[in-house]
């Protein structure tokens, strides 16, 4: 079951998308918890600042109201029940009131180089935190050393404007001080507070963040390990085939396909995999070639060899003549032979190398039947051809293969065609295919034998012909070059003649056209 889910879970994911998961899981968290920490921390701050104002607003309406020689301890009892320090000033800017003189201190600024490392640590932490969200730099708070109202520019605007002023400083140990100013009878009253409580919840969510943070790492180390089995560990399935395929001492090396797979290493697979068959493949080719290449090299140099030593032993003329005649015949058949099989061992790599081009296969195949007619001896059959519409039989392929394929079927068709007969050539476009058929008015071929006449040295010859004059590779050719351009050859017999073979080709057509 768990290999079915990594399996469903990989097929859905490219490598890419998994790569940047994990990589942005963590940077996301992080970003999104520092976005919200520092709109919460702004959030409480303005809570805060509101409050003070709302006290100061209220302060200044006790004060207002409050009978003569009363407000001193209304400033105090305020102070006591707030926690904050409230401060009078006259329309000349004189502190005549102040609660802490009643209530005595009612916070206390604290010294940094008093408290414990961790305090230390916590500091830093919100220096390092305010760098990051690029926060505002606050104005350090401290005490004037004369207490006017020209001291304190939010008393000094709101005297000027006639409105409620707020300012928020820092303290010595970076936990802010809020401030408000209310306008009295041409004074001002000011109200500050050293409000910790802000600093204590903004570090707790820090500390909860922090949390937040340690899990997200955890769930990347959890997810990378998992990225990695399921990259790291197909990947070494499959190196460890591949370096099997190189060694080369297994017959058969299966090469994991991953068909559950859909990403790049499943692609990846399926890629290596059709690539080992394919050099399986060719290398079984090869072989099967160069064995049957040894089988029939043997023959004419057994055959001269013979013809060679005989020459030494025999002192008639007219035998001496006819071994140097067989000899000849041996020499002959041996160029031709070794062209054909150097012909054999170029198609398939120059085909895999070649430039494909449209090709229009009416005015190549007149051309080929015009070069026959130069060169037909008598008694040779004659070739006709009927030329499609132009443009009709275009396809994709190199036109000089194409041109070899044909004239390899129709030397074969000639062979086995009587004196003064016809071979009939013919291209025509059916549907998405062009079909080329050629027709001669021979034998046939039997049914059994139309699989083996496309094999590499397989030769059934008329009795007439001139023993080793075809090598019995020019139908293996003309398979080769016709596969090699997506196509298809069969042989059938005829079904408007009495006898005769039926040579068939189909190439995919030329989209365009």
């Amino acid at each position: 079951m768990k290999r079915r889910r990594e399996r469903a879970w990989s097929g859905r994911w490219s490598l890419t998308h998994r790569i940047l998961a994990v990589n942005i899981l963590t940077v996301l968290i992080l970003a999104l918890g520092v976005i919200y920490l520092d709109a919460f921390r702004n959030r409480l701050s303005e809570e805060r600042i509101h409050g003070t104002e709302r006290e100061a607003q209220i302060s200044a309406i006790v004060i207002q109201n409050a009978p003569p020689g009363r407000q001193a301890a209304a400033l105090a009892a305020i102070g006591k029940s707030t926690g904050s320090r409230i401060r009078l000033y006259d329309s000349s800017g004189k502190l005549i009131a102040d609660s802490w003189n009643s209530t005595g201190p009612t916070y206390r600024l604290r010294d940094p180089a008093a408290e414990r490392w961790t305090k230390d640590a916590a500091r830093a932490l919100d220096r390092a935190f305010n760098a990051l969200v690029g926060a505002d730099p606050v104005a350090d708070f401290e005490e004037p050393r004369l207490d006017r109202l020209e001291a304190w520019p939010e008393a000094v605007t709101a005297r000027q404007s006639r409105v409620v002023t707020s300012e928020m400083r820092q303290a010595p140990d970076l936990t802010p001080v809020m401030s408000a100013s209310a306008p009295v009878d041409g004074g001002a009253l000011l109200v500050t507070d050293n409000d910790r409580s802000v600093t204590r919840t903004v570090r707790r969510y820090r500390r909860a963040l922090g949390a937040a943070m340690a899990f997200s790492i955890l769930l990347s180390v959890l997810l990378s390990l998992f990225l990695a089995r399921t990259i790291v560990r197909p990947l070494r399935r499959i190196a460890l085939a591949a370096h099997r395929v190189r060694l080369g001492r297994a017959r058969e090396v299966r090469v994991p396909r991953l068909p559950s797979r859909g990403d790049e290493i499943g692609l990846l697979a399926r890629s290596i995999s059709d690539m080992s068959q394919s050099l399986r493949q060719r290398i079984d080719k090869i072989e099967a070639f160069a064995a049957d290449v040894t089988h029939e090299l043997k023959n004419p140099i057994a055959s001269l060899r013979s013809a060679l030593d005989g020459l030494e032993n025999v002192k008639d003329e007219i035998l001496r003549k006819r071994l140097i005649g067989v000899a000849r015949d041996d020499v002959v058949r041996l160029d031709r032979l070794i062209n054909d099989i150097s012909e054999a061992a170029r198609t398939d790599a120059e085909l895999a190398r070649a430039k494909f081009e449209p090709v229009d296969l009416g005015p190549l195949i007149e051309q080929l039947v015009g070069s026959w007619d130069s060169r037909r001896e008598r008694g040779d059959a004659r070739v006709a051809f009927a030329r499609p519409r132009r443009q009709s039989t275009v396809v994709l392929g190199d036109p000089g293969r194409l041109a070899r394929a044909l004239d390899n079927l129709v030397d074969n068709a000639i062979s086995f065609s009587p004196a003064g007969g016809l071979v009939e050539v013919a291209a025509t476009r059916v549907g998405k295919q062009v079909r080329i058929r050629i027709d001669d008015e021979g034998p046939g071929v039997p049914h059994e034998a139309r699989e083996a006449i496309f094999n590499r040295f397989h030769s059934i010859r008329p009795e007439t012909e001139d023993f080793g004059r075809h090598s019995g590779l020019g139908l293996a050719i003309a398979k080769a070059i016709v596969e090699g351009h997506d196509g298809q050859i069969t042989v059938q017999d005829r079904d408007d003649a009495p006898s005769g073979a039926r040579f068939v080709i189909c190439l995919p057509v030329l989209e365009d056209q």
